[in-house]
């Protein structure tokens, strides 16, 4: 919470402008009962019109004092609470912006959504109601209890009494509502997290008919949120009925109290009115306060969630020395040099002992049975995790030693799993290029063999494309992902299994198409189909994260019985 409170820090003096508004409320509003004694006993019990009058114009005016007092409350306290969320939810998405794969194997997607939206929202919640009780009930609790001591006549228990009686109702539903509000954001987190798989994988449900499954999934977590949530909000609903009842009761033990006093000339008529509104007023400050109370507990998950997301360290991160300084003539060269890697918590090592060389204009080939460390290889060279042995070189550099922004801008990367953002053809294809031309973007989809479907569509390059790419069919994805990859015009091009739903004559086209175009850049091909990498310069064969053999296809045909029992499988396949 500490580190949420230094969010406040630039509003500092709308706040305190703010607490200034709010006492000048306060003492609005503590005045009135006094004047509303006053026109009763001096005014209306006497038939004092001109004081009347006159005091009816101050009420009027402290009345008015007080609503535009109010106002600016609300205005300045939305201000401060929207404007904290808004910084929030940038440093949120700023710090996530900035994970590695180690950071997201910690969080769920659907995690870090809930934190970056409902948490934050829990917290502006807070602070909208907060910012005006947590100041605005102390001063009218105490200056009510001030006031009313002047009409209290030896009274005071009156009050005493149900505020306590309230205090007990208060602290008896929030020990029992407490630890459901505690559980929510966990439970939130869970259907978050149901209700996205099931949107992302509806091909695959409907596929295998188990829409009663994940509907009974679905409806099991959502059950456990509902109950939680009602049996929190029942709980809560003895609060309206009893403060209810205890304002009422109130009222009338002060009027049945009174009323022999003032038939004795004990008390006056105005000032039972007045100590009936004080009364009040008190009783109400303490709810103020309760609804704060309850809305701490959940806003203190939810910052505990936000700031473990903030204070989270990153485990790859640019060192203090990283320069943007390569050397010349390495360039367009990516080397491993005895690279091993182990995953966090794994048993043995995914990658031992790795080396090998991309060189501009040579295409380098991966490939592997599922398991052996493939994709990996990609991680490491863009610095999604950390080598834990050897080191990889871009240009002559150890890629620990430069920025990670000038690493990535060498390398253009289409993974294995294509991502598609909702935009048009065009914004996707010109995504890793500000300064792109038509032409570039055009010879780009060219190359990738997508310019046919594109110049199909009656929009050509400004075709929408939906959330993920949901309205193209996945071969057409990939080609737009290769395009995209290729008008980045990188140095060096990684390609994660990125052939997989293409066609051989358009895997055949692409590749041929990719050597025209781009034959100064190096390139590193990870594929599970040998058409795709026959005609690499070197082909690299891993199994159990080691490499078994290594050379042309014609080479490991011979001297490589992994790779010619893959090789011999899949050519049959295609024969037959």
């Amino acid at each position: 919470m500490q580190k949420l409170v230094a969010y406040l820090k630039p509003y500092a003096g709308v706040l305190v402008l703010t607490i200034a508004l709010l006492f000048a409320q306060a003492f609005c509003s503590l005045l009135l009962p006094n004047y509303m004694s006053d026109i009763v006993d001096n005014g209306v019990l006497r038939g004092d019109m001109a004081h009347l009058l006159s005091t009816g114009i101050k009420m009027a005016i402290i009345t008015l004092a007080g609503s535009v007092a109010s106002i600016f409350v609300c205005l300045m306290s939305a201000h401060i609470a929207s404007s904290i969320t808004r910084d929030l939810r940038r440093d949120l998405f700023t710090k996530i912006e900035c994970f590695s794969n180690y950071e997201f194997d910690r969080f769920s997607t659907a995690s870090l959504i809930t934190r970056c939206t409902n948490d934050v929202m829990q917290i502006q919640a807070l602070l909208l109601m907060g910012i005006r009780f947590i100041w605005l009930a102390p001063v009218m609790a105490i200056g009510g209890l001030i006031m009313a001591e002047g009409h209290s006549n030896g009274m005071g228990w009156i009050i005493a009494l149900p505020v306590t009686v309230l205090i007990g109702v208060i602290v008896l539903v929030l020990s029992v509502t407490m630890p459901k509000f505690y559980s929510l954001q966990s439970l939130m987190d869970k259907l978050n997290l149901i209700s996205r798989e099931n949107l992302t994988g509806m091909m695959v449900i409907r596929a295998f008919n188990e829409r009663a499954r994940e509907e009974k999934r679905f409806d099991e977590s959502n059950t456990r949120l509902t109950d939680t949530v009602l049996f929190a909000n029942r709980m809560m609903a003895i609060l309206p009925g009893a403060l209810t009842f205890i304002m009422n009761g109130t009222a009338l033990l002060i009027v049945w109290v009174c009323a022999k006093q003032i038939a004795e000339s004990n008390v006056q008529a105005g000032d039972m009115i007045a100590f009936i509104q004080y009364a009040m007023t008190i009783i109400m400050a303490f709810v103020m306060l309760s609804i704060i109370f309850i809305m701490i507990p959940r806003a203190q998950v939810s910052a505990n969630r936000i700031v473990e997301v903030l204070n989270v360290p990153l485990k790859i991160i640019d060192s203090p020395q990283a320069d943007d300084v390569f050397d010349a003539s390495k360039k367009g060269v990516v080397e491993f040099k005895n690279v091993s890697f182990r995953y966090p918590n794994a048993e043995r090592d995914m990658l031992s002992d790795i080396s090998f060389t991309l060189s501009p204009g040579k295409t380098t080939a991966v490939i592997g049975p599922t398991g052996s460390g493939k994709s990996t290889i990609a991680y490491l060279a863009l610095r999604l995790y950390e080598t834990s042995g050897g080191a990889i070189y871009v240009d002559g550099k150890d890629i620990r030693s430069i920025t990670q922004y000038s690493l990535r801008r060498k390398i253009a990367y289409v993974p294995q799993n294509t991502k598609l953002f909702s935009g048009t053809i065009k914004s996707n294809i010109n995504y890793g290029k500000e300064d792109i031309s038509f032409e570039e973007t055009k010879m780009a989809a060219d190359a990738a063999q997508a310019l046919e479907f594109i110049m199909e569509k009656p929009e050509t390059f400004d075709a929408p494309i939906a959330q993920g790419g949901g309205n193209v069919s996945g071969g057409q994805k990939q080609r737009i992902a290769i395009a995209r990859a290729l008008a980045k015009g990188a140095e060096v091009l990684i390609f994660d299994d990125s052939f997989s739903a293409l066609d051989f004559k358009t895997d055949a086209a692409v590749r041929k198409k990719l050597k025209e175009a781009h034959s100064s850049a190096a390139a590193l091909v990870i594929a599970q189909r040998i058409s795709s990498i026959m005609n690499a310069d070197e082909i690299l064969v891993l199994e159990n994260g080691k490499i078994i053999g290594r050379g042309v296809h014609a080479e490991l045909m011979k001297n490589c019985p992994e790779y010619s029992e893959i090789a011999k499988t899949q050519l049959a396949v295609v024969a037959e």
